[in-house]
């Protein structure tokens, strides 16, 4: 006869103390999406204490708690510290493999698996412990943990010294932990700088058309990442122009500058925009396609073309 009825067993996975660790990392990672997606949390230093510990820790727990459901298979400190160290690997195979995917290693795609996996391995635990006798399921000993806090700072239990000691040594783990968390919550800031490229028609800085017939469309893609540490609007300008070089001057002359399109965007900082441009002329005579972005301040329509190219914040050319 089995030790647990149906219902105990059903029991026994959602509220038992034996699956009590599970119960939290489930709680944890939920309230770690939240953290993630909510608009006030996710621009709080509450985001970072949420998720660090579901990187650096909670996969590999639960993978530990999967693998080892017994009571007496490895001891707490084996179980915390392969923890930290199989989450480490498990993050980096997960974003390995999202990396040869569509997806690539971005937010929502890294959010989803970890969710998936660290969920998957929780189950696994739960039933794997449901097998077991109720003697032999691992438990995590949170009572025991919480009685020797309190008898650390017991003044019958310890010397004066001892307790000093004790109250030190807390204090600098705090410190320590708070510092950790200052200092992914708020990186130094690095250089300011803004992205400008064009891609072929694959999306590849390659396969840029050398020759334009008037009428026709030649699919590009201009990008922009914003790396300024603020929100900027971006103007972009594309120009058919025609270039001669004077051998006299040993120097380049713009002959003619037309304008071809233009679009405007906001970015916030670290992100980038890839916007899919036709580019298309409607006479002859172009030897190149000058593509210029301008931050927020915008040009003076007065100025002349090569006034014009150095008011620009990045400038870009292909040759036709």
């Amino acid at each position: 006869m089995s030790d647990d009825t149906f219902q105990e067993k059903i029991y026994t996975a959602l509220f038992e103390a034996s699956t009590a660790d599970l119960t939290v990392a489930l709680v944890w990672l939920a309230a770690s999406i939240l953290a993630i997606y909510l608009p006030v949390l996710n621009e709080s230093s509450v985001r970072v204490v949420l998720t660090l510990p579901v990187i650096l820790f909670l996969p590999g727990y639960c993978l530990i708690a999967a693998l080892f459901s017994k009571e007496d298979d490895i001891d707490l400190i084996e179980r915390i510290a392969l923890s930290f160290g199989l989450s480490i690997a498990v993050v980096s195979l997960i974003g390995l493999c999202l990396n040869f995917t569509p997806w690539g290693i971005r937010l929502d795609p890294l959010v989803i698996s970890l969710t998936l996996f660290t969920m998957a391995m929780i189950l696994i635990a739960k039933y794997r412990r449901m097998l077991l006798l109720r003697g032999q399921r691992f438990r995590f000993p949170f009572s025991e943990i919480a009685s020797m806090i309190r008898n650390s700072f017991n003044p019958h239990e310890k010397s004066r010294v001892d307790r000093i000691l004790t109250i030190v040594l807390s204090l600098s783990i705090l410190i320590a932990v708070l510092t950790t968390i200052y200092v992914i919550a708020v990186p130094k800031e690095g250089e300011r700088f803004t992205e400008f490229f064009i891609l072929g028609e694959q999306q590849k800085a390659a396969d840029y058309p050398d020759h334009i017939v008037v009428g026709e469309q030649y699919p590009l893609y201009i990008g922009i990442g914003n790396h300024e540490y603020r929100s900027i609007t971006y103007m972009i300008r594309t120009y058919g122009m025609l270039m001669k070089f004077d051998n006299t001057t040993n120097t380049s002359r713009i002959m003619s500058m037309d304008p071809l399109w233009q679009h405007s965007l906001t970015l916030a900082h670290n992100e980038t925009a890839i916007i899919p441009y036709n580019l298309s002329v409607e006479k002859s005579g172009y030897n190149r396609i000058e593509f210029l972005l301008f931050n927020e301040t915008g040009p003076d329509p007065a100025m002349n073309s090569s006034d014009l190219i150095n008011a620009s914040y990045r400038d870009l050319h292909i040759s036709v």
